[in-house]
Order: C-alpha cells, then structure tokens, then sequence
C-alpha cells in the first residue's frame, strides 16, 4: 500500500531519463506528496527531456541546486568556463535563459518536517558545501565537522553527491544518502529513497529498467557527440563500490 505522507528523495539523475521515467513510474513515487530533487539534475545526455519530467512533478516537487547547477549556469553564461567533463559545457547549451534562471534560483538546502522523523534537512553533497565527499565509511570526526552547523532539532539530513546509498548514524543524526537516479554506483538500477511511514521511515530503492534501451536511445536521441560512450560508461556499466569508495576515500579528509 503506497502512503501519500511519504516523501520521495531523487538525486543526481545527470539527464538520464529513462532512468527517471522508471523511477517516477514507480506507485510510491507517484503517491508520495513531496518528491525532493538534491541536485544534479540535468548535466547528462538528454537535459531537456529530464528538465520537463521534473517540471511534470509540478508542486510536489521540491528542487535543490548541487555543483551540477552551479556547473551548467556557469558554462551557459560563459562557454569557456572551467568544467568538469565534456558533457557540461554541452548540456548547459541545450537549456534556455529561463531554464538557466530556474536553476540559479534554487536553494542549497532545504528543511522539510517528514512523519516518523520530524525535521529533516536536504541537501546535495553536505550542509554546507555542494561538492564536499561524505561516505558510507566516513570518519566519526569528517560527520562531525561537515554536520557542525546544523541545527540541533534537526536529527536526520539527506545527501547526495557520491552516487552511493547508505544510511549511517553519526552524532546521533541519521544521515541519509539515496544513490544516484542515473549514475549509480553500487548495483546497477535507477537509486532513490522513500522517506516517511510509507518507507518505514527510511527505505533505499532501486527500481530496475531496461538499461539496454535506454542507452539505444541516448545514442540516438542525445545530440552530445559522445552521446553512445558515455551511455556505455555511466548506464550499461555500473561502477562497484568498492571502486568508488577507492575513488572518492581520499576527497573526504582520511
């Protein structure tokens, strides 16, 4: 039974959307009266596509700018503004001056009360910055500086960032990260997370799809010219995450 108290967390889709039409196929999804977007939204394939899905969503969707954001407004205000792949610069031309201001007016965080937990802040990689590493493994000592100004009523915070689920306790907060819509590392399947009783306060999902299809078709309806590798890369292969914890280990101050 789906619960429309539930909240839906969706992170780091990077413009991947079949994933996302798998995901907000998803009864508990479509049920859920709050779906949090936690940034990295749209730098990926097929950016518009993506953007009008979210924007289907209407009210109950809650957007939250990560470094993706902050990424695509600066190389669509200057193209030759330092990027982290190739990808970005093109996706950020794909999107209009008013989906640029869209994205440039979102907040970094957000604070939400969910039932069965009470005030949650949401955020993209931590409270207070849009890049900074946190992982499933992350020193008690890392959790404590980047949790440091969050107010003290608030006993859970959800992130993203890492493209990695988990749920850990530090300092007595629950600390939540749903895994990545489009780019997951870990096991293959579009990642997200159900908040609320509906989940049993907190559930990691993975909803499956047809991950074959999904990459014909960014090859054939993406105009990114690398758009059939990078499909390849970030869809059809799945990253362990053991790969990934090597990867990001060191960005998290060990």
């Amino acid at each position: 039974m789906t619960d429309t108290a539930a909240v839906a967390v969706l992170s780091d889709i990077h413009g991947v959307a079949p994933a996302l039409e798998a995901v907000l196929a998803e009864p508990d999804v479509r049920a859920a009266r709050t779906v949090v977007l936690t940034g990295d939204l749209l730098s990926g394939p097929l950016p518009r596509e993506t953007l009008a899905l979210l924007h289907g969503l209407g009210d109950r969707a809650v957007w939250l700018a990560g470094n993706g954001e902050r990424e695509l407004i600066a190389c669509h205000r200057d193209h030759r503004a330092p990027a982290p792949d190739a990808i970005t610069p093109w996706a950020a031309g794909q999107l209009s001056p008013a989906d640029i201001a869209h994205l440039g007016a979102l907040p970094a965080t957000v604070t939400l009360d969910v039932p069965g937990l009470g005030p949650v802040l949401f955020c993209h990689a931590t409270p207070r910055d849009d890049a900074e590493v946190v992982l499933a493994d992350s020193r008690p000592e890392r959790f404590a500086e980047v949790l440091a100004g969050v107010a003290d009523g608030v006993r859970t915070v959800v992130c993203g960032h890492t493209h990695m689920p988990f749920v850990r306790i530090a300092h007595g907060r629950l600390v939540v990260n749903p895994g990545s819509v489009g780019m997951p590392y870990g096991r293959p399947g579009a990642h997200w997370a159900l908040l609320g009783p509906g989940g049993g306060a907190v559930a990691l999902r993975r909803t499956d799809y047809d991950r074959d299809a999904a990459c014909a078709r960014i090859a054939r309806e993406s105009g990114f010219p690398g758009a059939a590798r990078w499909a390849e890369m970030y869809v059809r292969h799945v990253h362990t995450a053991e790969e990934a914890l090597a990867a990001f280990g060191p960005l998290d101050g060990r």
